[in-house]
């Protein structure tokens, strides 16, 4: 509950104990003493008014600047927590986003891994394959040679030509051999041919 102030008006107090102290000094004795006594006080209680006033006024002004800041600390204190809140959002939103990518990563490096197991067994087994490819192959070049189609032709004619002087000839047995020879060389160059 707040107290009315009312000012005192300035020039009352002055004119009271200006009267009261001429008063006393018309007045002889006791009476005299008290109206000097009243004067004083009138005096005091004029001054602790006075100051008392200014200290109200002071506190007032301080109230009132204290309520603006508070208001203004209000203020401060509501966007603060908004902004904080944004930032839990944008927190909690980006903490979900970096979790999914997690998994995410982690399901693509799984998968990978699988793969780079799967080539590394087909690598595993190309390889045992072509050691059996190039086991196969020495061992055909031990029993076999590679001949170009035109000497194999080349020679197949050297043969027919052989087995016909032979046959002019009257050598049967030559002539046998060579076209033995020539057969051969055919039966080479028909497994050669593309089906």
């Amino acid at each position: 509950m707040s107290a009315t102030v009312v000012s005192l008006p300035p020039s009352t107090g002055d004119e009271t104990v200006d009267f009261l102290r001429r008063l006393a000094s018309m007045v002889s004795g006791k009476n005299g003493e008290m109206l000097l006594k009243a004067a004083a006080t009138i005096e005091a209680l004029t001054e602790r008014a006075t100051s008392t006033e200014a200290l109200y006024h002071q506190q007032r002004d301080e109230s009132a600047r204290n309520a603006e800041l508070r208001q203004a600390a209000e203020l401060v204190s509501d966007a603060l927590q908004r902004q904080v809140e944004t930032l839990r959002k944008q927190l909690t939103e980006v903490t979900t986003a970096a979790a999914t990518e997690r998994t995410k990563f982690e399901a693509e490096r799984v998968r990978l891994t699988g793969l780079m197991q799967q080539a590394e067994a087909r690598f595993t087994g190309l390889t045992a394959e072509l050691d059996a490819l190039k086991a196969s192959v020495e061992a055909f070049n031990e029993t076999a040679i590679t001949v170009p189609v035109d000497i194999l032709r080349l020679t197949r004619s050297q043969f027919d030509f052989l087995a016909d002087g032979f046959a002019r000839n009257g050598d049967v047995i030559s002539q046998a051999i060579s076209e033995i020879g020539a057969c051969a060389i055919n039966q080479a160059l028909a497994g050669n041919k593309p089906a």
